[in-house]
């Protein structure tokens, strides 16, 4: 079985638990996840199963966005819900324009220093796994990309104030630590009360499969819910080829300009494209190389063996 499906991860399980279910529902070894989302979390999360795994490198670096709720006043040691309480005001008064001010400060690239709670290794460990030793080790600052953060509902009738936002950012971004750098710059402290991604790249919540339906619809036969390889790949571009060239990209021999359809120049080529056989099959992933004699090929990066496509 080969392909990536959109998971709905549930709060309470690890996006490895996630992988071990379908591993043994499916019966396969070859199956990994594309970013983990944090036990408490839940949401989106692209999974590759047989050659799917091939293009995980692919997905892991897209965008993803998030619903999340902080709230002001409170601060944990793991920055969410899930942590001992470090700060409590007795109350806090915070304006909507001043969140708002203090949201605009973070959009762009930021320095974060990831939660010891998180899967970053230190010393060939884990930080969640010395922080449950209960120990604290210095963490090096990550640079980090937040597109867009965009307010939905702004709650202020309680002791502490609540913000529920739609983030956008880059892979490697902690929530909880945004959550919690806005607490420390608005003077009041806070924490993630609740996390849930919404879209990671193509994969969309709307679109996505609890663990209960893919195994009911596994179950039945139905194996709607797997999406074809290149459901991820879209951003690069593709290229047909020549039946006669699909022999050698099956052999994973570099491609002359002979082999492709619709007679290119180089002037124009991509640096990085999908190869389709005529069938409309994905064969393969190619980097462009000049020749010093000025000509080019596309020497294939990854080769896959997938059955013909039937239109």
């Amino acid at each position: 079985m080969n392909g990536l499906i959109n998971v709905l991860k549930p709060p309470g399980l690890t996006s490895h638990d996630v992988v071990k279910t379908l591993r043994r529902l499916f019966a396969t070894q070859k199956i990994g996840h594309t970013g983990t989302l944090d036990p408490g979390a839940a949401g989106v999360l692209p999974v590759c199963t047989g050659q799917g795994t091939r293009v995980a490198e692919y997905l892991i670096d897209k965008k993803k966005t998030y619903r999340a709720e902080i709230a002001f006043g409170i601060a944990t040691d793991s920055h969410d819900a899930g942590g001992k309480v470090v700060v409590r005001q007795a109350s806090v008064s915070l304006s909507y324009d001043r969140i708002i001010d203090v949201l605009g400060s973070f959009v762009g690239e930021i320095k974060q220093v990831p939660p010891m709670v998180s899967a970053v290794q230190v010393g060939g460990k884990r930080l969640y796994q010395l922080a449950r030793q209960g120990r604290a080790v210095e963490r090096k600052p990550r640079r980090v990309t937040i597109y867009d953060l965009k307010p939905v509902r702004f709650n202020d009738t309680g002791s502490y104030p609540r913000l529920l936002l739609d983030v956008t950012c880059s892979k490697g971004t902690y929530v909880r630590s945004l959550g919690a750098d806005m607490g420390s710059k608005l003077g009041c402290g806070a924490y993630l009360s609740f996390l849930i991604r919404t879209a990671s790249g193509r994969f969309t919540i709307e679109d996505a499969y609890t663990l209960e339906q893919i195994r009911d619809m596994w179950d039945k036969g139905d194996r709607s819910f797997l999406l074809p390889i290149d459901y991820g790949l879209s951003e690069i571009p593709s290229l047909t080829v020549k039946e006669k060239a699909v022999a050698t990209i099956r052999n994973g021999l570099p491609l002359s300009p002979s082999g492709i359809c619709g007679g290119i120049g180089a002037s124009n080529l991509p640096p990085f494209v999908r190869f389709y056989g005529p069938d409309g099959t994905l064969l393969a992933l190619g980097q462009f190389q000049e020749q010093l004699n000025g000509a080019w090929t596309y020497k294939l990066t990854k080769v896959f063996n997938l059955p013909a496509t039937h239109h």
